[in-house]
């Protein structure tokens, strides 16, 4: 029970790391003169990279951890 606890806070915390990071790329995009649309798809693609990162971290010390 304590490991899925561990799991799902885990995630969550990544998730919200993912969506602040987001926000700080949209909202530089749009300081720096981008149109919403494209300060979306900067947001996008930050947010996905972030939760790239953190899925290619977890399964190399998964793989280092066993």
């Amino acid at each position: 029970m304590a490991a899925a606890v561990v799991v799902l806070l885990t995630t969550a915390l990544v998730i919200v790391f993912a969506l602040l990071a987001a926000v700080g790329a949209g909202k530089l995009a749009r300081m720096d003169g981008a149109t919403c649309p494209a300060a979306l798809t900067r947001a996008a693609t930050t947010f996905a990279a972030v939760i790239t990162l953190a899925a290619t971290v977890t399964a190399a010390l998964a793989a280092l951890l066993t």
